[in-house]
């Protein structure tokens, strides 16, 4: 004869072994899904390699804002660079110049 086991019984067996695959689960699926998960991980690397092309681009532009700067220091001015800014903001132009107009750069 076999012994009939309470469901109560049985229930209180089963309980620590199903509370474990729940835990076991619940990171299981945040390894893979989460925010910080193998596929997450994917759209991560994409996004580095587009702000790395961003931070490329921002560097070559302070190093060309840094060159102008240099040529503009008060100890020893460019003067050809002295002399474009001053044309070009101003206006300045001497009677024997010709102006020859250019389509904006952009």
């Amino acid at each position: 004869m076999t012994a009939r086991v309470h469901p109560l019984v049985l229930a209180r067996k089963a309980a620590l072994p199903a509370a474990c695959l729940a835990v076991i689960g619940y990171f299981a699926f945040h390894a893979v899904a989460g925010n910080t998960g193998v596929i997450a991980w994917q759209g991560y690397k994409a996004e580095h390699a587009k702000v790395a092309t961003q931070a490329a681009q921002v560097a070559a532009q302070k190093a060309a804002l840094a060159r102008q700067v240099a040529l503009l220091d008060p100890h020893h001015v460019d003067r050809d660079m002295a002399d474009e800014l001053v044309r070009r903001d101003l206006g300045v132009v001497r009677p024997d110049e010709v102006i020859l107009p250019l389509p904006d750069a952009k």
